[in-house]
């Protein structure tokens, strides 16, 4: 689709196939070029950097979530080097002199659920983790499990261990209970897949980040925030006094407008120039994650497809987590018992796969066409033949 955008990717990596876009994208020659402008820009401006970097990157990084997400306010978008480190700033915003509820998936990314779990080894907070599987009834399991009192809610809009695509968003978040912090991690679907948040815009906090689809690297990631938040989140930094200050009263510690509550401290900005690079030149080309994602699929069932002809052996359709034919973002994942040795088979052919437990993930992208994919297959019947 657009390999003619990744020639310093070509020209490094040899003849591997690279099929764990999920993971991590291969970057196009822009982000390189905007990596270098960075360098330029530190050295030119040294401390000055920050007035450009606040001046134009920042809203311009703002500018592209906000078109992305269909929201109306470019400045309720906040930026940080890592979803964790907003995660760690939501939890914070909860009262916890009293005990809390957090209602979330057994399928979130390792961080979040190993800060849940130790901070419910704390005994103050109680988790309910709704399994993914079966999919085709985790809606109304999830929701049942709002019935219950909580006070935070956390979710993915597309699961890291098998793609599956939540596409009840608006009924989930429609159940939650009025006041509860409700998060959506959208990582697997931001760039992936069309995401409108209009219909839910003011009632969740969406997070994501350049290191998958955006094809931004590390260091940029993302928090949409409701309009008209007022949260004074305990797990704060000095950016978050930018701008007028919202809480004036004796004593109180001071938050920027909007989602400058949200900001943290200083940081490598080299990640937001890398994501303005990415972002600009894809809509320069009139490329939209809803065109990307019907270029994964196209890749996806090019593959499956060879998967079914060759008949059995170590990689079969029959193990694709969701079912063939379900909604899926753009990697297919394979739930086997011998999981470690066909990535292991995949390797020795130079096939760049990954794998968590039991389940290999094959991720599909831009810098990828059908030939592509031909050179895949043809080195997946040699790798996995009996």
């Amino acid at each position: 689709m657009l390999a003619a955008h990744y020639t310093e990717y070509f020209k490094r990596c040899g003849d591997e196939l690279h099929f764990a876009a999920h993971s991590h994208h291969p970057w196009p020659d822009v982000a390189r070029a905007a990596q270098l402008q960075y360098w330029d820009d530190s050295v030119k401006l040294t401390n000055r950097k920050w007035t450009h970097i606040f001046g134009e990157v920042v809203p311009q990084a703002q500018a592209h979530v906000a078109r992305l997400l269909k929201l109306d306010d470019p400045e309720l978008v906040a930026f940080a080097p890592n979803v964790h480190e907003f995660a760690v700033r939501l939890f914070s915003c909860l009262d916890w002199s009293k005990p809390l509820h957090l209602v979330t998936t057994a399928s979130e990314f390792h961080s979040f659920g190993r800060q849940a779990k130790r901070l419910e080894e704390t005994g103050r907070l109680k988790v309910t983790r709704v399994s993914a599987d079966p999919f085709e009834t985790f809606a109304e399991r999830f929701i049942a499990a709002l019935a219950t009192p909580h006070d935070m809610v956390w979710l993915s809009h597309v699961f890291f261990d098998s793609a599956f695509v939540v596409g009840d968003l608006e009924r989930i978040v429609g159940r939650c209970a009025p006041g509860a912090v409700v998060a959506i991690d959208g990582y697997h679907a931001f760039c992936a897949l069309p995401i409108d948040l209009s219909a839910i815009r003011d009632r969740v906090f969406y997070t994501a980040g350049g290191y998958k689809y955006a094809q931004s690297g590390e260091g940029c990631c993302f928090l949409a925030i409701p309009p008209g938040c007022e949260l004074r989140p305990m797990s704060t930094g000095w950016y978050s006094e930018f701008g007028r200050l919202a809480d004036k009263g004796a004593g109180l510690t001071g938050y920027g407008d909007k989602a400058f509550r949200f900001w943290g401290s200083t940081f490598d900005a080299s990640g937001l120039y890398r994501f303005n690079a990415v972002m600009q030149w894809l809509h320069g080309l009139g490329i939209t994650p809803r065109e990307i994602h019907q270029h994964a699929v196209k890749l996806e069932d090019q593959l499956l497809a060879a998967l079914t002809v060759d008949g059995h052996h170590p990689l079969p359709v029959s193990a694709l987590v969701p079912g063939a034919g379900s909604p899926r973002g753009n990697f297919l994942t394979f739930d086997l018992a011998k999981a470690a040795e066909v990535e292991a088979r995949l390797s020795e052919k130079k096939i760049r796969v990954d794998r968590r437990g039991p389940r290999l993930r094959f991720g599909f992208g831009v810098y990828q066409d059908q030939a592509y994919v031909e050179r895949l297959i043809e080195r997946v019947r040699g790798a996995l033949k009996a």
